[in-house]
């Protein structure tokens, strides 16, 4: 469908083509001695025609877009529509001015250059027109195209986070249900804390950009609920600058690579174990690094690595199209996972 800014811009441009041409026609005519009174009803009505093939046209091109196997087709269309369209004029002219013998012979030795003419303008409004049709059904094919894509993003986008919320939902659970015998205030708490976690984990939305500050909160509740689990164990440290905190970045990006660092830093000791998250900012990036301890000899080959960090890659990747915002390192049995954030 043509867009009405699109149309208005062609009317306004053929309106002045048409205009253009009635003149140039009217002062050849004049050029060839011809009265100025029967130079303008030949101009007019040689335009009129014109006009009227172009409408022709318009509608033709309206519902018939001719592919590059078939576009033979619509060339012989414009050039019978050209020969018709000098058939009329000249056929009117000559009703017109019948009693004028001079004029009509003059119709008569001009009919091959009018013929000419009819097909060179024919020709030109197809081809604009053609173009017209095609470029409004490009667009309207980009559109869509990129509809469906942001679509299948959203959707890629829910899933991966669909997969990460019932690993991390299920091991609290299991650890309420530890925890209601032999210690039922703290799996009293949990359930608390829980309930607090999933209240702002529910309302947000995969593609919602938030303010680091809001991103810890929520972070700090997820954190809460994982000491219960594991007790003295677990110890944190979270480390931002002030002004890095009203920063944005996707919600809840921060949450599965602690849980990472927490899979892979905790689950091979008995003893404490310090998962670092700290956040800071230059150049209008915001980088947030989180560091797990964890043992080459216990540990399983891909260290620090796994559903956590591929889902984070993926999804900044679908939301900012760059494969470098996610880096890992490793250094003194120190893993490392930084994520850059740009600032858009």
């Amino acid at each position: 469908m043509i867009q009405g800014l699109t149309l208005k811009r062609v009317i306004f441009a053929y309106t002045n083509f048409w205009v253009v041409w009635l003149l140039i026609h009217f002062y050849v005519l004049i050029d060839f001695n011809i009265p100025i009174e029967i130079a303008i009803i030949d101009a007019l009505i040689s335009q009129f025609f014109f006009l009227l093939v172009s409408g022709i046209l318009f509608v033709t091109l309206k519902y018939y877009q001719p592919t590059e196997g078939n576009f033979f087709y619509l060339r012989i269309w414009s050039f019978l529509i050209a020969i018709g369209a000098t058939a009329a004029i000249y056929e009117t002219l000559k009703v017109w001015f019948e009693p004028n013998l001079v004029y009509i012979e003059f119709l008569s030795d001009s009919l091959i250059i009018r013929f000419l003419f009819q097909v060179v303008l024919v020709g030109m409004v197809t081809v604009l027109l053609w173009l017209m049709y095609f470029t409004s059904l490009d667009k309207s094919l980009n559109e869509r195209r990129k509809r469906l894509e942001d679509a299948a993003k959203e959707a890629e986008l829910y899933n991966l986070r669909q997969q990460l919320q019932p690993h991390f939902l299920f091991n609290s659970l299991n650890s309420i249900s530890a925890l209601a015998g032999s210690k039922p205030e703290l799996a009293r708490t949990m359930v608390q804390q829980l309930s607090e976690f999933l209240r702002h984990t529910l309302k947000k939305d995969e593609k919602q950009l938030v303010s680091l500050k809001d991103e810890l909160y929520q972070l700090n509740l997820y954190l809460q609920i994982e000491k219960v689990r594991f007790g003295h164990r677990l110890l944190t440290s979270v480390q931002t600058n002030p002004n890095c905190e009203t920063l944005l970045l996707p919600v809840l990006v921060l949450q599965p690579l602690v849980e990472n660092a927490i899979k892979f830093g905790l689950y091979d000791t008995l003893f404490e174990v310090l998962i670092s998250v700290n956040a800071s900012c230059k150049e209008g990036k915001l980088i947030v690094e989180i560091t797990n301890p964890f043992d080459p000899a216990t540990s399983q080959a891909a260290a620090g690595t796994g559903f956590g960090l591929d889902s984070i890659n993926r999804r900044l990747y679908l939301l900012y199209a760059r494969n470098d915002l996610v880096e890992t390192f490793i250094k003194d049995n120190l893993f490392t996972a930084r994520i850059t954030i740009p600032q858009l």
